[in-house]
């Protein structure tokens, strides 16, 4: 044991053992280089030890060090190196604090050894260095002292050297984020000069005969560069006037010629900064923010870019315009331009859809992030530098127009300025800045290891934990790196969805109607009413002064019901300004809650489920339906609060609860009302999950569930209330019916296959008992069903059932019921082929089941004919469709996009499946069902068609389909084309799942599908 601890005290005290303290993971290769000749005599120096054991990765800063020792050839430079090393701390914190940050720097040192020297000052110019020094320094060493050296060359070598400088002071704490960033910029400015100024070198001609200035935009516009990022740039250019010694008048330059020339010098300095020598690439010079991206001249004149700015420009340029700042070329021109500009930006919020503008191209950011990459992009990820920088642009749009002290161009000054000013509360300022300035030194962390281009976290432990040690993190760093990376990006996502939000509560919170003018203070946070007003309209709410009132309203007072409301609105507000039509789903907020506010569990529900809320704000903002149904009986917010809740009914359930609550009624009114109202729940319950995506995975199990639901509850309704009217009429004549009741479903309801929007087609059969006088039986046939008709669409808090008996023998001109005998004898000898048509979707759905069943024996022979159709039929057939198409089709609807009618709508592929039907029902037994995808289904496994066709069919039939009941669902009421109105459109388009601002695409997919299946159909109807 003893000799143990001896060899154990032995490991500890060897060379190996006191690296490993110090933090080297690789001791064996850290020993075996302090070994070699040239850093022998340091070896065991505890002050180079020590200091090597403070950088992010001493194996790496020794590794560093090494290589710039080997790399000084001359053996008195090599000495002074050490010497100063070991004497001055200073060089000895920078130097190492560079080579252990950054091996790409390393590698430079290594090859410009002598550039050690540059972090030996420590004068003042040295720690905080303007633009106008670093454009001394690097003229000076590319014109000074790089004699013969190609002048590419010493640009990219003079850029390196103070580029070490920069993260020499960032490394060792000289400078703070905000400075290194800037000093980065302005780096970047005076490159770009030299490099202009390099390319007018070769190409005097064109210097002479243009004006050019270089507009920074992006981060080196804001002075917030990065160590490594595109410089993105816009130039403009002007026509030189000449002076001719000779004459007194100047001449100026024809345009096109200075244009041309201008064009020249852009590009070569360009090529400057962005081709690869052997010194590197400096950066990639970019300037696709200009007038029309890449496909617009490089170089514009001040007139045509205010000419484009004035009429073509969209939202995001004139954000883009907010950091664009002169850094090179013609500074008179430069400032001509930004004076120019400058109150387009400041207008650019009120231009309409400004915020969905915005929101849309960040949302396009995010999605175009691999899903491999997300949760380790540092920048654009959500929780990411992009959130911090758009939430603080965009309140500077929305505020800076009126007040001026809001137009920094830097993010972190414009934050400052915004709580200054009472925009943002100066908690929440606070730790959005400390969050930026966390992610952002992340982000130099890891650009600053190789000098590439990169925003992913590496994954890598070793990397992590030079990072880590980087920021300071030592007791373990890699998973102390994580942890604040992860706690400062949920803090990110917190505040960039509250700071919208919550200053607008904090402005209403305390403020009487009748001081609108008073400016609120909650929280630190100031915002006065016009202000609020300002930011409700930036948001897309179209009557601002109206939300604002809502917001009072709800929020006002010091009630406990109103302090649960300023809790809860903040992110109810988001929810409804991501929507179509927030100004309907803010109403709608404070219309249920003014109905349920004295409610014990209404706000409890809200604020203790967080999916209740949520589920809420969609369906409020989603359309006129949903919210309509609710707001008829606001108590229907307790369905949100159950995970199942919103799942439909089965049948049983719906036929049990309307015979229980058509059982308690008094009379048949009260009786058909009370089964109203528990349809009109369920029409809730189905329209909200619908709305939330609870009704399928795919458009087509949801179509199908939808159609079920809403089939099933109007045949639970029409049951009852059957039931009811038959009780009244047997009370009122003392005596039973004399004859027996069926319903039978016709068209989409027979197919179960309903939509919101759709009518109960159906056609009443009745069968006189035994004995029973027949023209008294018919009577009271025909008042059971015309009182069930006139209850079910009596105008009522509930929404009416409309019930359309047209499909019946001689339409609306026939008997509204017949005996079933009338029935056989009027298909016997009078029916058309189109009648046949219509009954195969009749199915009996309430009344006597075993009268039902007599009906569809009856019609059977009729709709799936043994022989099939004739020719003369299915001629029939074929013009009949021709005329529907020719005359029915509504004035002004377009053919291509009406969904019932129009080319390849649900016209077109149920007469192609019902052909089928007709012609192959009787052999075909799958082929014998009311619904349209199944019989679809049985053609293909009948060989009748290919499964291409079949898949055309039901695309475009599932997509008409959604679209009917998305326009009902948002507009309230039905229709069969899309609406024309741009937020019902958009509300539309939501619902069919695409994002904002793609209601175009939408519309584009919808002809592509329906362009399909009407080629099918013409191939199946007409044989083309």
């Amino acid at each position: 044991m003893a000799l143990e601890t001896e060899r154990g005290g032995a490991r500890r005290s060897s060379p190996a053992g006191r690296l490993v303290r110090r933090g080297f993971t690789d001791p064996e290769a850290a020993a075996a280089r302090l070994a070699e000749p040239a850093l022998a005599a340091h070896a065991a120096d505890s002050v180079l030890l020590d200091a090597l054991a403070a950088t992010a990765d001493p194996d790496q800063a020794l590794k560093g060090l090494a290589g710039l020792v080997e790399a000084c050839a001359d053996e008195a430079e090599r000495h002074a190196l050490l010497d100063t090393l070991t004497t001055a701390k200073p060089l000895r914190d920078r130097l190492l604090g560079v080579l252990g940050a950054s091996a790409a720097l390393g590698e430079h040192l290594s090859r410009h050894p002598h550039d050690w020297h540059e972090l030996v000052t420590f004068e003042l110019h040295d720690i905080h260095p303007g633009p106008e020094e670093f454009v001394r320094r690097l003229y000076r060493h590319i014109w000074e002292e790089q004699p013969g050296i190609p002048r590419a060359d010493a640009l990219r070598t003079g850029y390196r050297r103070l580029l070490l400088s920069i993260a020499a002071r960032d490394l060792t704490g000289t400078a703070d984020l905000g400075q290194t960033a800037a000093e980065l910029a302005d780096l970047a400015g005076a490159t770009l000069q030299a490099a202009l100024d390099i390319a007018a070198e070769e190409d005097p001609d064109a210097a002479r005969a243009c004006r050019l200035a270089v507009i920074a935009m992006g981060k080196c516009g804001g002075r917030e560069l990065n160590y490594v990022s595109d410089v993105d740039v816009v130039f403009v250019a002007e026509p030189r006037q000449i002076v001719d010694g000779e004459s007194a008048d100047p001449e100026t330059v024809d345009p096109d010629t200075a244009l041309k020339a201008a064009t020249r010098l852009a590009s070569r300095m360009m090529r400057l900064c962005s081709d690869s020598t052997r010194e590197g690439t400096i950066w990639q010079v970019d300037a696709n923010l200009r007038p029309e991206g890449k496909n617009g001249p490089l170089v514009r004149t001040l007139a045509s870019h205010l000419a484009y700015y004035q009429r073509w420009a969209k939202t995001w340029e004139f954000q883009a315009l907010l950091k664009a700042r002169p850094v090179a070329g013609d500074a008179a021109l430069g400032h001509e331009y930004l004076q120019a500009v400058t109150p387009m930006v400041w207008q650019a919020s009120q231009r309409e859809n400004f915020v969905q503008d915005v929101q849309q191209m960040r949302r396009r950011v995010v999605e175009a992030i691999p899903a491999s990459e997300v949760e380790r992009e540092l920048k654009l990820g959500p929780g990411g530098l992009r959130d911090v920088e758009f939430s603080v642009q965009l309140l500077q749009l929305v505020h800076g127009r009126t007040d001026d002290s809001l137009r920094s161009a830097t993010t972190l000054t414009a934050l400052a300025d915004l709580s200054a000013g009472g925009y943002v509360g100066r908690a929440d300022a606070a730790a959005l800045d400390s969050a930026y300035r966390f992610l952002r030194t992340l982000e130099h962390r890891i650009q600053l290891f190789q000098l590439r281009r990169t925003h992913l976290v590496p994954t890598a432990e070793q990397d992590l934990r030079r990072l880590g040690r980087s920021l300071g993190l030592r007791a373990d760093p890699v998973a102390e790196l994580l942890a604040e990376w992860k706690r400062h990006g949920r803090e990110v996502r917190r505040l960039h969805e509250k700071l919208f939000y919550r200053p607008l509560l904090d402005a209403v919170a305390h403020l009487d109607l009748e001081e609108v003018g008073l400016t609120a203070r909650l929280d630190g946070t100031a915002l006065s009413a016009e202000a609020a007003q300002a930011r409700l309209a930036a948001l897309g709410y179209r009557a601002p002064v109206d939300a604002f009132r809502h917001l009072q309203a709800l929020a006002n007072g010091v009630s406990r019901r109103a302090a649960l409301q300023r809790t809860l609105l903040p992110v109810m507000l988001g929810w409804f300004a991501e929507s179509a039509d927030p100004d309907a789903g803010l109403l709608g907020f404070r219309k249920v809650s003014d109905s349920l506010g004295s409610t014990p569990w209404y706000l409890r529900l809200l604020r203790d489920e967080g999916a209740a809320a949520e589920n809420l704000a969609r369906i409020l903002s989603s359309g006129r339906l949903a919210p309509d149904l609710l707001l008829r009986a606001p108590e229907a917010v307790a369905l949100l609060g159950d995970t199942d809740g919103l799942d439909p009914r089965s049948p049983q359930m719906l036929d049990r609860e309307v015979a229980s609550a058509v059982g308690r009624a008094d009379d048949a009114p009260a009786a058909v009302a009370a089964a109203r109202s528990v349809r009109r729940r369920e029409l809730f319950r189905t329209a909200a999950a619908d709305v939330l995506g609870r009704l399928g995975d795919t458009p087509a199990d949801a179509v199908e569930a939808a159609g079920l639901a809403l089939t099933g509850l109007n045949r639970a309704t029409l049951a009852g209330a059957l039931a009811a009217c038959v009780a009244a009429a047997e009370a009122a004549a003392g005596q039973p019916l004399p004859t027996r009741l069926s319903v039978i479903a016709m068209g989409r309801f027979g197919g179960h296959e309903l939509g919101y929007g759709s009518d109960a087609d159906v056609m009443f059969v009745h069968d006189p008992l035994p004995g029973a006088d027949e023209t008294k039986a018919s009577n009271a046939a025909r008042g059971v069903f015309e009182e069930l008709r006139r209850l079910l669409q009596l105008p009522s808090t509930e929404p009416p059932l409309l019930i359309d008996a047209d499909l019946r023998p001689e339409g609306r001109q026939g008997p509204l019921v017949r005996t079933i005998a009338s029935y056989a004898a009027y298909y016997r000898r009078w029916s058309h082929t189109w009648e046949s048509q219509a009954l195969l979707r009749a199915k009996p759905v309430a009344g006597d089941t075993a009268l039902g069943e007599e009906f569809v024996a009856l019609i059977d022979p009729l709709r799936y004919p043994a022989a099939g159709l004739n020719a003369a039929e299915l001629l029939d057939i074929r013009r009949i469709k021709a005329r529907v198409e020719a005359e029915r089709l509504p004035r002004g609807a377009d053919p291509t996009t009406h969904t019932k009618l129009g080319r390849g709508g649900l016209a077109d592929v149920e007469w192609a499946v019902q052909l089928l039907q007709l012609q192959h029902g009787h052999g075909v037994p799958g082929l014998r069902t009311t619904r349209t995808l199944r019989a679809l289904g049985a053609a293909v496994d009948a060989a009748l068609l290919d499964a291409d066709a079949a898949e055309a069919l039901s695309a475009a039939w599932v997509q008409a389909t959604r679209v009917r009941n998305a326009v009902m669902l948002v507009r309230g009421r039905a229709g069969d084309s899309f609406p024309a109105e741009p937020r019902e459109l958009a509300g539309v388009a939501r619902y069919l799942g695409y994002g904002e601002g793609h209601a175009g695409e939408m519309v584009d997919d919808y002809r592509r599908t329906a362009r399909r299946a009407r080629e099918v159909m013409e191939h199946i109807v007409y044989g083309e």
